[in-house]
């Protein structure tokens, strides 16, 4: 498994989490989505098949801006 933290500014509320994960967790490969409301972030537990660009797609499907596409795997 791998983790993905994106940066994603435009998340102020308990909406922008629900549909954020809502988009993200049925992704093939996908295990875990954690939306920091807090922290403006996405935090993605997922295989190694599913691809950055697949999760940004996701996100920005909901309307959400991801400036840094530069993420974060540990």
């Amino acid at each position: 498994m791998t983790s993905t933290t994106l940066s994603v500014p435009e998340i102020h509320c308990g909406h922008c989490k629900a549909a954020i994960e809502g988009a993200v967790g049925p992704l093939d490969g996908v295990a875990a989505v954690e939306v920091d409301v807090d922290a403006r972030s996405v935090r993605v537990e997922h295989d190694e098949a599913v691809t950055v660009r697949a999760l940004v797609d996701a996100i920005e499907d909901q309307g959400y801006d991801v400036p840094d596409q530069e993420a974060l795997s540990r």
